[in-house]
């Protein structure tokens, strides 16, 4: 892209910075970045890493990774700093906002360097940015010479082995956002996480943390007893807040991200625990994240892609009988397909597996893989079935009063991956409709 931005860069006036070589003249300074170093020309040419002096001063910029629960967990701490009177933007896979009003639809979780400095620039009266960072991000330096004030990790499972290749190489991409010294929040419960320990600080559920539920009830919604100790405090220190949240959200990976986003305020701001909870129950949730769509029966959509992220679902709705229609992408990691089979028979009692986004792939042998992680003599009901449209109206009309349909896989997107097409598709309207048709 090229973006109009008056610079003076080794003693020589620009007005635009580009990534593009095609786009170049004498006013236009090129920017360097990995997926661009094989197009390099002879040109006046800037590193990604420097574009910060060029964009100074930045805010206050908050950057969270994981495999699940960036979007939740950004959308949380967004919501938590307007409440306590903040300044904030927020980027990520939802789009760009500021101060309650959308500037930009959705595109990348992690917008190319340029786009990001852009966003930057836009929203620079803002206290705080808050903003999803994906794997793909850090290998390709779309946060190259960015400082940010607080890292966050949520977890680490498997996702993007297609780019990554391998899970350890995943890991460590990770990983490595924690490397350096600033303020970071880390999931105490999450095994493969490495950090640098220096300005680092913990969320749990099952291990000791700075901050930590004494007690919890997920039923319906999440209530919690939560105790926080500062990093440089004894367990016994007087220093130790007590707080009771009570949030209408539902399941433990959410716990987790209010957890997260808790801290996060908290450190940030340095209000006491107490306050920083006093606006969680305003927070509504997040589209297409274990997002309601129908009580009666009760029908969640939720954009679980992978099989950790689908028991994450599930394990919200132990005691429940559980129907479920999910399927797999297409040119995406085909390791995941029989996991996300396997999860889906431990938990659910009616499967029914449908097309996601099958891309160039034939969305028979997507269905065929997730199959193969389920028993061939099994008694549950297993329904394959390509069209998602047919496979949500017949799981609605099959539903029971008393079970609840999770529809996974696609969230809030608008559009299916057919081939080469992409063609409007909303799985919360395709449950409308099934909904009216079933009465």
């Amino acid at each position: 892209m090229k973006l109009a931005k008056p610079c003076v860069y080794a003693g020589v006036q620009y007005s635009h910075l580009s990534d593009d070589s095609r786009e170049l003249d004498s006013h236009t300074l090129f920017v360097r970045t990995p997926l661009n170093a094989a197009f390099t020309p002879d040109h006046p040419s800037i590193e990604a890493s420097e574009l910060a002096s060029i964009f100074a001063p930045l805010p206050k910029i908050i950057g969270i990774t994981g495999t699940n629960g960036k979007t939740t967990t950004a959308a949380l701490i967004y919501s938590l700093l307007l409440d306590c009177g903040y300044s904030c933007a927020l980027i990520g896979t939802r789009g760009v906002f500021a101060n309650d009003k959308q500037l930009r639809a959705k595109g990348l979780t992690t917008p190319c360097v340029l786009e990001l400095y852009e966003i930057f620039a836009m929203v620079g009266e803002c206290a705080f940015v808050v903003m999803e960072v994906s794997s793909h991000a850090i290998v390709q330096e779309r946060i190259a010479g960015i400082s940010f004030h607080t890292k966050i990790l949520t977890n680490i499972t498997s996702d993007h082995l297609d780019y990554h290749k391998t899970q350890a190489e995943y890991i460590r991409v990770k990983n490595s956002f924690f490397s350096d010294e600033c303020c970071k929040i880390i999931n105490a419960d999450e095994p493969k996480a490495s950090y640098n320990p220096l300005n680092s600080h913990t969320y749990g559920i099952e291990s000791s943390a700075n901050l930590r539920p004494n007690a919890y009830s997920l039923d319906q919604a999440i209530t919690a007893h939560l105790s926080y100790t500062p990093s440089r405090a004894s367990q016994s220190s007087k220093n130790k807040e007590q707080a009771l949240i009570h949030a209408p959200l539902y399941g433990k990976h959410n716990l987790y991200n209010i957890l997260a986003a808790l801290l996060c305020v908290r450190l940030i701001t340095q209000k006491p625990l107490e306050s920083c909870v006093e606006y969680l129950e305003n927070f509504g949730g997040v589209e297409g994240r274990m997002e309601v769509v129908s009580k009666e029966p009760l029908i969640i959509v939720d954009f679980a892609h992978t099989h950790d992220g689908m028991e994450a679902i599930f394990e919200s709705f132990k005691g429940k009988n559980i129907a479920v229609v999910f399927g797999a992408g297409g040119d995406r990691d085909p390791s995941k397909r029989p996991k996300m089979g396997a999860v889906a028979y431990k938990y659910a009692k009616r499967i029914y597996i449908t097309s996601d986004n099958p891309r160039s792939e034939k969305p028979e042998s997507i269905i065929e893989a997730i199959r193969q992680g389920i028993p061939l003599d099994t008694k549950t009901p297993i329904i394959c079935e390509v069209d998602r449209a047919k496979a949500i109206c017949q799981a609605v009309s099959e539903l029971e009063d008393d079970w609840v349909l999770l529809v996974l896989g696609k969230g809030d997107e608008t559009y299916q991956i057919i081939g080469s097409e992409s063609r409007h598709f909303d799985d919360r309207e395709e449950i409308r409709k099934a909904l009216k048709a079933r009465i």
